[in-house]
């Protein structure tokens, strides 16, 4: 089986949140929508925390199994590459095959002058069905992807190759480009498909970097009329692509840092929908701060670790921010200091923490430095897990209500 026309990955840190996160799913589909479910856990993350992708699988399956989910579900090798993807491959089905840390390095001459000699006919314009304004490829835009892409994509391929001679149990897999300081506009992911077909790399999504910023647990920074123009595009290229050189007919469009982009997702779901295609978004972290904002409405020893880990947090800011430096923008000026957090009570943490712009206690800059903080949690060990079990029906009902009425609801709805 495929996977189905919309998904969206939901991560679950420590493993507690699966059948929360089930539920969500449940009401999108009372209503209508079928939506997949995608567990992701990148290596980074597991290393982290101190568990495995067998420990994510585990997770996934005991929630399916305590929920009677009938839909379809996929455990996610998350940005892997060459030097992480062994442990990956017998416990999971969705394989994102990550190529960033390899974008400028180079392929042989001879790679890089037969992939400009066989793209020389993509030259010039094309004129793309569903967009008013043809997409341009320039010899600029072929001699940047020969020189720093090619050896990604080739690498892409190779690690593909792996995952099935390991006999992995490939059902999805995803090429991800995204976390490059640089931009993949329409004409680059055109000329990037090309060579996807090429390598007979079978791609079921492909996630780049968008215009202006994705920062991790916060709204989108930018202008949005300028990336939904981009995203209608790269749907379009994706159609496209499919038609010309025989792709997935499937094959759809990732977005990563995709949790709580509110200002994009009608404009999103309305060009999907337009389309007919589909599309997967990746929410990870989130369910993380919700458990946060659960712990510190219930009060008691939930408030204090959530106190807690802020203030460690905020003395060793730019430990934590370095990793995520491209997806994270903090004013350490309007955060607030942790002796004053220590006199909030748990509505006062709440507010500040739940990403509701219309609540003037939201701190986006408190819940970003939050969001790169779980390693904090995960040193507590059991300490936060059990807090996790005595405050279960206030973090059930926070994660529960994210997923729903602020990502699959505004995004998957007409």
């Amino acid at each position: 089986m495929t996977i189905g026309k919309y998904s969206l990955g939901t991560g679950d840190r420590f493993g507690k949140e699966g059948a929360a996160q089930v539920a969500a799913f449940e009401k999108i589909k009372a209503d209508g929508v079928d939506v997949d479910i995608v567990w992701n856990k990148s290596n980074r993350e597991h290393t982290i925390i101190g568990t495995s992708p067998a420990d994510q699988r585990k997770a996934a399956d005991d929630a399916i199994a305590k929920t009677g989910w009938k839909g379809q579900y996929f455990v996610d090798a998350d940005h892997i590459n060459m030097t992480n993807a062994d442990w990956f491959i017998d416990v999971c089905d969705f394989f994102t095959i990550d190529i960033t840390d390899l974008i400028g390095k180079e392929t042989t001459e001879e790679n890089a002058a037969a992939f400009l000699e066989r793209t020389k006919p993509l030259l010039g314009e094309h004129k793309v069905p569903g967009q008013d304004a043809p997409i341009v490829v320039t010899e600029e835009v072929l001699e940047k992807l020969a020189h720093r892409y090619l050896y990604g994509l080739e690498d892409a391929k190779r690690l593909y190759d792996r995952v099935v001679e390991k006999g992995g149990n490939i059902r999805h897999v995803e090429l991800a480009m995204d976390e490059s300081p640089e931009r993949q506009g329409p004409a680059d992911l055109l000329v990037i498909l090309s060579e996807v077909a090429h390598e007979q790399l079978p791609i079921d999504t492909v996630a780049v970097k968008f215009v202006g910023r994705f920062n991790k647990g916060v709204d989108y920074d930018g202008d949005v009329d300028e990336f939904l123009a981009e995203f209608r595009a790269d749907v379009a290229v994706i159609q496209y692509a499919i038609a010309k050189w025989g792709l997935h007919k499937n094959l759809k469009l990732s977005v990563h840092t995709g949790s709580d982009k509110f200002s994009l997702y009608p404009g999103m779901g309305a060009i999907v929908r337009e389309f007919d295609t589909g599309l997967h978004l990746k929410t990870a972290g989130t369910t993380w701060l919700e458990e946060l904002i659960g712990l510190a409405e219930g009060g008691g020893e939930g408030l204090t670790i959530a106190k807690e880990i802020y203030r460690t947090a905020y003395g060793m800011q730019d430990e934590l921010v370095g990793p995520y430096a491209d997806v994270i923008d903090i004013d350490p000026a309007q955060l607030p200091n942790p002796d004053e957090v220590d006199s909030w009570d748990s509505k006062q943490f709440a507010d500040a923490l739940r990403h509701d712009q219309s609540n003037p206690a939201y701190n986006k800059n408190l819940r970003q430095l939050l969001h790169i903080s779980f390693k904090l949690a995960a040193k507590m060990g059991d300490r936060y897990l059990n807090a996790l079990d005595e405050h279960r029906e206030h973090v059930e009902r926070n994660v529960t209500e994210n997923l729903y009425e602020r990502h699959l609801k505004p995004l998957f709805e007409a």
